[in-house]
Order: C-alpha cells, then sequence, then structure tokens
C-alpha cells in the first residue's frame, strides 16, 4: 500500500483536507521512530488503496519543538511514497520557506495551494503553472474547505505515486548546511509568481474584531457565548435524550425481557438489571454529547477560539500560562487526552508542565453526561442550563486556583506568538464530519470501559450470593461504608462513593454504574436519585466528580508527555485534595446556611 504524509504549517486548511479526503474514516496509528500517535485514513486512488497520515503542524522542518521533531522523524524512519504539501494561500509569503525546506529533501511532492477563495477575495493572485514551472513540481489552487479544485488534485496526486520516492535520510543530515539558500529561492519565487496587495483587508473580520476582541466587552462576550451554547445542549439535547431513553426502555419490555425469561435469574439480572441498563443509561446521552461536539465544531472552526485565547493571555499570563494554555482548556471540554497532547506545541517545558497541571480540570465529555443526569433529575428545566454553566465556571477557577499555586514551580519564560486567522463559517459537511468523528472517538473510548465497568459493579452489589442485591452485606455495601467516613462530609452516601470509585477508570462508567447500583435505569434512575438526594448534595456529588482524579487514560497521557512519575503523582495527588476541600467547603457552607 502507498503511503502519502500530509504537511503544512498549523491553520492552513490541512486537517480539512483530510477529512474530505477520508470522509471522516480515520483512524490512530503508532509509527516507528516516534512516540506519538498520529491519524491515518485510507483512500482509493486510481485504482489502488493508499494510507494517508496526517502529521502535526509545523513553521520549520528543522525546528526543536516536538512537533517539528515529530515530523522530521516520521520522514526520516517512515519515508513517504508522496508528500502532500498544504499551504495557505492568503500567507503564501510567509509559507513558501516551509516548501523550500521540504523541497531540498528531494521527496516526491505535490503542492496544494489552499484557501484559495479567500486569496481572490483579498485581490492575490498565483501564477500556479509558473510557480509550478520555477520550484519544479505539481502545484494546484484548492478549497478543502468548498471541494474547488480537488478532482485536479486528486489526478496529481494519483498521478505522483506512479514514481519512486528517491532516498532523503542524507539529505536531512545536511539540510542545515543549506539554509543560506532559503532566503534567496523564496525571493526569486515570489517576485516571479506572486503579487500581493499593499494591504490585505477583510472588512468583515475587522469589523468583528472591534466588538469580539474589546478589552471590556471581549471577555463578557465570550462567557456569554458559552452560555447560550450550555443552552443550546440542552434545548435540543433534552427531547432527543427523553426519545433515545423511551426507545430502549420499549426495547427492554417488548423484546429483551421475553428473550431473557427463561434463562437463570442471575444471567438475566446480570444481562438486564447490569449490562443492559448500564450501557442503555450511557448511550441515552449520545444526542447531547453530539450536540456538545457540533457546537463546540462551530465555536473552534470559525477562529473564535483564537480570539479567546488573544482575550485571556493577559489574565493567563498573571498565572504563569499564556492564550495557548486557555485554548488546551477549552479542547478539554471534548477530551483532556487530544488537550494534553496539544501542548506539544509550547517549547518551554515548565509552560507545557504547568498546562498539563491545570487542563485535567476542564469539564470533559464523560463528565458532561454525568452532570446533565443529575441536572435534568433535581433541577427544573430553568435552573439545569445555570448549574451547568456554573460548573464550567468553576472548572475555569480549579484550574486558575492550581496555576497560581504551582506557577513558581513551573516559571515560563517563553513569549506568546498567536496567529488570529480570519472569521470562518464552517460548511455543514465539515461540521457533520468534525462531530462525527469526535463522536466515534467517545464511543470507542467508552466502550472499552463500560461493559467491563457494570459486569464489575454488578458483581460487587450481588457478592455474595447469600447477601441480598445491593444491601449493605454486599462487597460494594462493605466498601462503601468503609469509605463513608471520608465522604460523609460532604454529602456523598454509599452508593455515589462506589460509582466515584469506578469513575476513576472512565467518567463514563459513573451513571452506568448507578443503573445496576439502584437496579434501575431511565426515568426511574433520576427519580430515586431525586427522592434520596436533595440539591446540595448532588451539587456537592458533582464538583467532586468535576474535580477529583481523572480518568485512567488521561492519566496515562500525564505520564507519557510529561516523563516524570513525580509530575503525576502530583497531579493526582493535588486533584484528589482540592476536589474534596471545594466539596467540603460548599456542602458545609450551604448547610451552615439551611440549605
Amino acid at each position: 500500500m502507498k503511503r502519502i504524509a500530509l504537511l503544512g504549517m498549523p491553520n492552513t486548511g490541512k486537517s480539512t483536507l483530510f477529512n474530505r479526503l477520508t470522509g471522516g474514516a480515520a483512524r490512530v496509528g503508532n509509527w516507528p521512530g516516534i512516540t506519538v500517535e498520529l491519524l491515518t485514513g485510507k483512500i482509493l486512488l486510481g485504482g489502488d488503496m493508499a494510507e494517508i497520515i496526517d502529521l502535526p503542524g509545523i513553521y520549520d522542518i528543522h525546528g526543536f519543538s516536538e512537533d517539528e521533531q515529530v515530523v522530521r522523524h516520521f520522514l526520516h524512519d517512515n519515508v513517504p511514497d508522496l508528500a502532500v504539501v498544504v499551504l495557505n494561500a492568503t500567507q503564501i509569503e510567509r509559507q513558501l520557506s516551509l516548501l523550500i525546506q521540504l523541497k531540498q529533501l528531494n521527496l516526491n511532492m505535490v503542492v496544494l495551494l489552499n484557501m484559495a477563495d479567500e486569496a481572490k477575495k483579498f485581490g492575490i493572485t498565483i501564477d500556479g503553472d509558473k510557480m509550478a514551472e520555477l520550484l519544479g513540481m505539481p502545484i494546484h489552487l484548492i478549497s478543502a474547505k468548498y471541494g474547488q479544485g480537488q478532482p485536479e488534485a486528486m489526478q496529481a496526486i494519483t498521478k505522483a505515486l506512479r514514481y519512486p520516492t528517491p532516498g532523503m535520510a542524507e539529505a536531512l543530515r545536511t539540510q542545515l548546511e543549506q539554509d543560506a539558500h532559503i532566503e534567496h529561492e523564496m525571493a526569486r519565487v515570489l517576485s516571479s509568481a506572486v503579487q500581493v496587495p499593499a494591504r490585505l483587508s477583510d472588512t468583515r473580520t475587522d469589523k468583528l474584531d472591534s466588538l469580539m476582541l474589546h478589552p471590556w466587552l471581549g471577555l463578557p462576550i465570550f462567557f456569554g457565548i458559552m452560555y447560550l451554547l450550555f443552552q443550546g445542549i440542552f434545548f435540543f439535547g433534552q427531547p432527543l435524550q427523553g426519545g433515545v431513553a423511551d426507545l430502549l426502555g420499549w426495547l427492554r419490555e417488548t423484546v429483551l425481557d421475553p428473550a431473557c425469561a427463561g434463562l437463570p435469574s442471575w444471567m438475566s439480572e446480570l444481562l438486564l438489571d447490569g449490562i443492559y441498563n448500564g450501557v442503555s443509561t450511557v448511550a441515552a446521552f449520545v444526542p447531547i454529547i453530539i450536540l456538545f461536539f457540533l457546537f463546540m465544531a462551530i465555536v473552534e472552526d470559525t477562529g473564535y477560539l483564537s480570539r479567546a485565547a488573544f482575550l485571556m493571555d493577559a489574565l493567563m499570563a498573571k498565572m504563569g500560562l499564556d492564550g495557548r494554555s486557555f485554548v488546551m482548556l477549552l479542547m478539554g471540554f471534548g477530551c483532556n487526552v487530544p488537550a494534553l497532547m496539544g501542548t506539544r506545541v509550547m517549547r518551554s517545558r515548565s509552560l507545557r508542565m504547568l498546562s498539563m497541571l491545570v487542563i485535567p480540570f476542564s469539564l470533559c465529555s464523560a463528565r458532561l453526561q454525568v452532570f446533565v443526569f443529575i441536572t435534568a433529575a433535581l433541577f427544573s428545566p430553568k435552573q439545569a442550563p445555570l448549574v451547568l454553566f456554573s460548573l464550567y465556571l468553576f472548572s475555569f477557577a480549579a484550574a486558575i486556583i492550581t496555576a497560581l499555586l504551582f506557577k513558581r514551580q513551573f516559571a515560563n519564560t517563553e513569549p506568546f506568538v498567536l496567529e488570529l486567522p480570519p472569521y470562518r463559517f464552517p460548511t455543514g459537511r465539515q461540521m457533520l464530519l468534525r462531530g462525527w468523528h469526535e463522536v466515534t472517538h467517545f464511543l470507542r473510548r467508552a466502550s472499552q470501559f463500560i461493559i467491563a465497568g457494570v459486569v464489575l459493579v454488578w458483581l460487587l452489589t450481588n457478592l455474595p450470593a447469600s447477601a441480598a442485591p445491593a444491601s449493605a452485606d454486599t462487597l460494594a455495601g462493605m466498601i462503601g461504608a468503609w469509605l463513608h467516613p471520608l465522604f460523609a462530609p460532604i454529602g456523598i452516601n454509599e452508593q455515589l462513593t462506589i460509582a466515584l470509585i469506578f469513575g476513576f477508570v472512565a467518567k463514563e462508567i459513573v451513571i452506568g454504574s448507578l443503573a445496576v447500583i439502584y437496579g434501575m435505569s431511565g426515568d426511574a434512575l433520576g427519580g430515586a436519585l431525586g427522592q434520596q438526594l436533595d440539591w446540595v448534595q448532588a451539587y456537592s456529588f458533582m464538583l467532586f466528580t468535576l474535580i477529583y482524579t481523572p480518568c485512567l487514560s488521561t492519566i496515562a497521557t500525564l505520564r507519557n508527555e510529561s516523563k516524570n512519575n513525580g509530575f503525576t503523582a502530583l497531579a493526582l495527588t493535588w486533584s484528589l485534595v482540592l476536589a474534596w476541600v471545594v466539596s467540603f467547603l460548599f456542602y458545609q457552607g450551604a448547610r451552615a446556611l439551611g440549605y
């Protein structure tokens, strides 16, 4: 199978092109010579399958940031049959240097000048044929967002794959000696093939930025946008969630209950009250997770997250962080793991370590389903979005407190440089592909743990066989009673304690665990929690779930990225201590006020 490497600078639309080429059917794979996983997909070219690898965006092939080293090591140890280089046509004078560096490696290359539609709007004219003649390689203008120029580009890629890639290991060793030639060749090509107006203007972007980046209004607008996002999730998501829950309930009553009637009682209870109740309770939240990722994809792909980083940089600097750290916190709303991996763009190790310490406090999608379930069970439809929004504010507060306490230990001196792309509203296809990719990633992660988790919870709540299910005499009851003195001061009972223990493996298991512990699912489980807990206990439980130890996948990523067992232990211990203290102050404070 032929191998294609997708190369380019950050913010060139490389990921958009990758999703368009692969149709979102991507997977994560390991590669020799590098310690990180890369996104890959298979496409059909000229009757043959080819594998395309989306490499990290870099500015310099011989730079020393982790992303640049990843790309260099990949090319050294996994020589591709073809390199597809994606450049931003609106910034061609800044991006051509990377292309010339890659050319010196003697790679088999096809160059795609993306965002050709925006370049035309800005008045930039690029003679692709002339540039191809000067550089000696195929060059095509495209718009990955709208698919313009894609058929011609795919024909060029298919044709280029027929030719072998020359060896390049020696070129990598000698490349640093050739830097002096890069500036000269850039000037030669730009003067002959590119005409750029004296000033590029985007009136729409300028007008929006005058409001979005306003020194006084910028931050209130940002938090207002996030609040409306959560309102939209509840408004559109709750009816869908209810419909899925009703469908799953009907499936159990009409199909599964009769089908399991002839089985031994223990097996029937394991399959229905254990596995099915746990999995179906989690599955009912998939519509809300889909909406969450769709809305976040809109916010991210429009370019607004870069503005949020700019707005927050001054505040983050006081905590020893910068705007990029804030962007990673926002990425953590989806999943903490890619947010932790995203810190590789930071050259300062101290900044990376402090950022990695605060990122696990982001309210990820797995925690989101726990909070949506509990808020729907104990709070009114008007209160629920406010409660959820308050938890997001608490997640920021936990990150801020952590950064302030540890910034001296991880002092940062790296300057903050940020590129603000023009506003771009993503197409429907982009949003669907992005949402689908994130949801399938979530479901794959969830499926790894949920079934095993609910089976283990069922065993703990049903063994020994002589004990009544979910009673104090079961293994779960004994564990809950043993830990009760620790959790009683924060209002968390034995059943919730068991769910928290399994939440350490994966937060997706928490609601499934409660379904098994109570022997109920859906509205019945929500009703049981509503009768047993008041709002103070429920909110204290959600605060602890928000802040305490991240899931095993996040812990493993922390260890891999930091390469430091002591740092990983610090992150675990600190999150547990902070979660207990915050929940204690809230619970005892609310009780002291008479709630």
